[in-house]
């Protein structure tokens, strides 16, 4: 019972940051500010289990190294920065119905990866998922803040693609080492890449003009979108099956949709009905019937 709370309150923040983080963002924060405070705090924080003993000091094999560098660069510095430049300019309904191109990416990058034959079922998702995805960024010409929404639909595409190719990549080092210890490395590889490209947006920021609720939106993000979700998963993969534990990537729009309606004044849109019934139909299809030695693999997706 307390994995599926896990699970479900994780997937409840990440549905919730998608309009928490426009809250102050790009008014107070720009978006390479924001991400460094994130990735930052973060890493200190995980980096605390160094001092759990030394089951979590584990010698990391050399050959390994490589893989969790490039896990910094696309689970971490690539991820989140395409993801909140992406935010900076679209809604968060849209952010949160295209990251759902996530598991239909994995599936395209497993195939090249383990030669995997595509069957009638998953092409036909496949096609179904994109089509919604390239729907919702083709259609993207409502006007926001810092200009239309289809620049930054595009931006959260390859935020989408950026965290599948992570994905695959770290999932064999998640089975020979301590999660938590795979984590804080690459948090620690990510955060050095974010520095250059966000110092300078971190050190405009005006604290001084912060309310309240701004720093308690701040901390929203860095503490509860990122750090808790981050734990939470962990623990629910450690329990649950990763078909249960990924199925609740799907409950993430539909919290991101309410929240964003209710205190964004975002309207949901025939073509964001449409562009949702495809991805959702392209998920189904393509993780219906998916071979069981690649079904961890696919399923067990918590995007960024």
């Amino acid at each position: 019972m307390t994995a599926h709370l896990a699970l479900l309150g994780a997937n409840i923040f990440y549905g919730a940051g998608f309009t928490v983080a426009k809250m102050v963002m790009p008014r107070l924060i720009q978006p390479l500010g924001f991400i460094m405070i994130r990735a930052g705090v973060v890493m200190m924080l995980f980096w605390l289990s160094y001092l759990g003993g030394s089951k979590f000091r584990t010698k990391i094999d050399p050959k390994d190294w490589r893989i969790l560098i490039l896990g910094g660069i696309f689970g971490v510095a690539l991820n989140q920065m395409l993801f909140f430049l992406g935010l900076n300019l679209t809604y968060p309904i849209h952010a949160s119905l295209v990251m759902m191109s996530t598991p239909l990416l994995i599936v395209i990058i497993s195939m090249f990866m383990y030669k995997e034959r595509i069957t009638l079922s998953k092409g036909v998702g496949l096609v179904s998922g994109i089509c919604g995805a390239a729907l919702l960024m083709s259609a993207g010409k409502e006007i926001t803040m810092t200009g239309s929404s289809a620049m930054g639909d595009l931006y959260v595409f390859c935020n989408a693609a950026s965290y599948a190719i992570y994905l695959v990549m770290i999932k064999p080092l998640m089975h020979k080492y301590r999660p938590i210890i795979v984590i804080r490395w690459v948090f620690l590889f990510g955060f050095l890449l974010i520095v250059p490209f966000g110092f300078r947006q971190f050190t405009a920021i005006n604290w001084a003009i912060f309310t309240p609720i701004d720093y308690l939106c701040v901390a929203f993000i860095v503490v509860c979108v990122t750090f808790f979700t981050y734990l939470w998963n962990i623990y629910g993969l450690h329990i649950l099956s990763p078909a249960v534990a990924g199925a609740y990537i799907y409950v993430q729009p539909v919290f991101a949709a309410i929240i964003s309606v209710i205190f964004a004044g975002e309207h949901f849109t025939p073509v964001k009905f449409i562009s949702t019934l495809l991805i959702f139909s392209g998920v189904f299809l393509v993780s219906f019937g998916v071979k069981k030695k690649r079904r961890d693999l696919e399923e067990s997706v918590m995007p960024e």
